[in-house]
């Protein structure tokens, strides 16, 4: 497939605001039950979530650039009943809302105790509120990998793997941010956002790594006399099917050497997982802000092309017909 930067953009910059979402409030749920020892400042989940609308305002920015009409988005909504664009088209502006409210109430300090229980838990409503928008967030990770794991005749995505990659990696973006943002404000539980976000990117490197194997060892379902509808034992084509270019052409392959394709995934693996993690391990004890905004930026630059190589590394079968140029 031929990766349009406006869907890299959109999936990569969403994914890393719910990833910073779910981050804040899984520190609030620590804080609330005790779990770990340290706190987090309100205008600390404040700042948080300007960040997590600016990603996803940005993100939504940048679909617009794959749209051709863009005036007519919202009428993708009107398929939610079988299309996973719909559904993320639906959910999107949910989790949104939903995070805005979550930050309002900590920016202002209205958070009233609806229900304590018998230990002497208070829940308070931004975590009722937090509760909804963490399930949104995980649903929009559900809808967005589904987009592309529910096309079942591009192999390398008709995977449960997609579904996970995007989450975990969506999840060890988010947490990177939250370390750097808790580095910042020098809180307690930056080493509890660190935690997490090595532990997610571990995962995500396990998991992309698994999904590359797979990948690499698929066995073609279709074959150049299925896609000519030839039925012929030796059949061997010397044009591309097409005198000139065409939406096919342009569309559905990348017009990379296989050089570049590999020079990509190498690129990726450094820069999403090992450089990251190497940073953050350093920067750990020391909480150094400077090393932990450093290992964010790359983790970024990576994701980008960890998102390029997803769609580029994707075969369609009609390009057994209109062939390479």
């Amino acid at each position: 497939m031929n990766p349009a930067f406006s869907v890299i953009f959109l999936t990569t910059l969403i994914g890393a605001g719910q990833g910073l979402f779910l981050a804040l409030y899984t520190s609030e749920v620590y804080n609330s039950f005790g779990i770990v020892g340290g706190t987090s400042p309100s205008h600390m989940y404040a700042t948080g979530i300007l960040v997590v609308m600016l990603l996803m305002g940005l993100g939504l920015f940048a679909s617009f650039f794959h749209l051709g009409r863009p005036e007519r988005a919202w009428r993708a909504a009107t398929m939610w009943r079988t299309s996973w664009l719909a559904r993320e088209v639906i959910v999107l502006p949910a989790f949104t809302g939903a995070a805005l409210v979550w930050g309002t109430l900590h920016y202002f300090g209205f958070d009233p105790v609806l229900v304590t229980n018998s230990a002497g838990t208070e829940f308070k409503l931004s975590l009722v509120v937090g509760f909804v928008a963490a399930l949104l967030a995980f649903l929009l990770y559900l809808c967005t990998g589904m987009i592309y794991a529910a096309v079942k005749f591009i192999q390398e995505w008709a995977t449960p793997l997609t579904v996970i990659n995007y989450t975990l990696l969506g999840l060890s973006s988010g947490f990177m941010l939250a370390a750097t943002l808790g580095g910042w404000y020098n809180s307690s539980i930056t080493n509890t956002y660190v935690l997490w976000a090595l532990v997610f990117t571990l995962l995500g490197f396990a998991s992309r790594m698994i999904a590359l194997r797979r990948n690499a060892r698929i066995k073609r379902k279709t074959t150049i006399c299925t896609a000519l509808g030839v039925r012929h034992q030796k059949i061997r084509q010397i044009s591309q099917g097409a005198m000139g270019g065409s939406f096919n052409t342009r569309e559905f392959f990348h017009h990379q050497s296989p050089q570049f394709v590999h020079a990509v995934k190498v690129f990726f693996l450094i820069m999403t997982f090992i450089v990251p993690v190497t940073l953050v391990v350093i920067g750990w004890n020391n909480t150094l802000f400077s090393l932990l905004a450093a290992a964010a930026v790359v983790q970024y630059v990576g994701l980008l092309a960890e998102r390029w190589f997803f769609f580029a590394q994707a075969n369609h079968p009609q390009n057994l017909y209109y062939q390479a140029t």
